[in-house]
């Protein structure tokens, strides 16, 4: 109990913080271009993370080796969470629009489960089943139910590829866990996102500048790296460590009721009723996957 307690915690505030990234990537965009973006969030996750790590490892020194095998892990990780979904993200939204892109990616909880349950042989009980589903309808509800994905074919595909890989992410780190801390599997998944970024990052900047206006700029873009990246990587693959893998994907429909939230809050954006009506499902599924029964049998 006490670690599933912990483990949605850590969820909690890494959605959360994911939620209030788009606030501050809204006024950062406009002057730094995205991949650009992506780019220095990596390089500030990673020194921030390395710093860390080594400084824990000089306290811990019965740690054990990476092998080569498990180099290819962390490779993987990088490639198809941190690089692939995320690039597939801006190439959808950009071929759609965000309000699509939004909604599309919200079925990533579900992608999460159905890769439990045949990576991890995680059980999909119906208390699974009915969480993600009422949450999910809640995520429509906040969002709003139009969506041109007639439109807008391709951008809904590749969407939908971004959603599945997140959700591949999700499964491989639970089985990285296994074997390393998360704060290991964080730092040099993110150095490899990074290489893999790289190259992109040049060839935007080919036809693109970078401007600072203001100092806003330049603190939007170290609250990303640092908040947003590193803390809300390392406190999503942590919370999956404690948690069912298809438990703790729940939590990832707290970043757009967060978002909304934030929104209002700074960005003086309307909050409808379908608002609260949308985050009391989205807190009832989690409630419901979360909360202890007397008997197993009961799931």
């Amino acid at each position: 109990m006490k670690q599933n307690l912990l483990g949605a915690i850590y969820l909690s505030l890494a959605a959360s913080m994911w939620g209030g990234m788009y606030v501050i990537s809204k006024y950062v965009l406009d002057f730094v271009p995205p991949l650009t973006l992506v780019w220095l969030r990596y390089i500030i996750a990673f020194v921030v993370l390395f710093a860390i790590l080594k400084w824990l490892e000089r306290k811990n020194e019965n740690r054990a080796p990476i092998q080569k095998r498990d180099w290819f892990l962390l490779v993987w990780i990088g490639f198809i969470g941190y690089f692939a979904s995320i690039a597939l993200q801006f190439i959808g939204t950009k071929l759609s629009d965000a309000h699509t892109g939004s909604l599309i990616t919200s079925a990533t909880p579900a992608f999460i489960v159905f890769f439990a349950r045949f990576l991890l042989k995680e059980k999909l009980t119906l208390r699974k089943i009915c969480s993600v589903t009422l949450a999910t309808i809640g995520v429509m509800t906040v969002i709003g139910w139009n969506i041109n994905v007639g439109t807008y074919f391709w951008g809904s595909i590749i969407l939908v590829g971004a959603a599945v890989t997140w959700a591949l992410l999700s499964v491989y780190v639970k089985i990285a866990s296994e074997r390393f801390s998360s704060l290991t599997i964080t730092t040099y998944a993110v150095l490899f996102a990074l290489i893999f970024t790289t190259p992109f990052m040049l060839w935007e900047l080919q036809s693109k500048d970078i401007t600072y206006e203001s100092s806003y700029v330049i603190l939007g873009v170290l609250y990303l790296g640092i908040v947003s990246t590193a803390a809300a990587f390392f406190l999503w693959n942590k919370g999956l460590e404690l948690m069912d893998a298809g438990i703790g994907s729940l939590f990832f429909f707290f970043q757009p009721l967060v978002g909304s939230f934030l929104g209002w809050l700074l960005l003086h954006e309307k909050l409808t009723f379908h608002f609260f009506i949308g985050g009391a499902l989205i807190l009832a599924g989690v409630l419901i996957v979360t909360l202890p029964t007397k008997s197993v049998e009961n799931e």
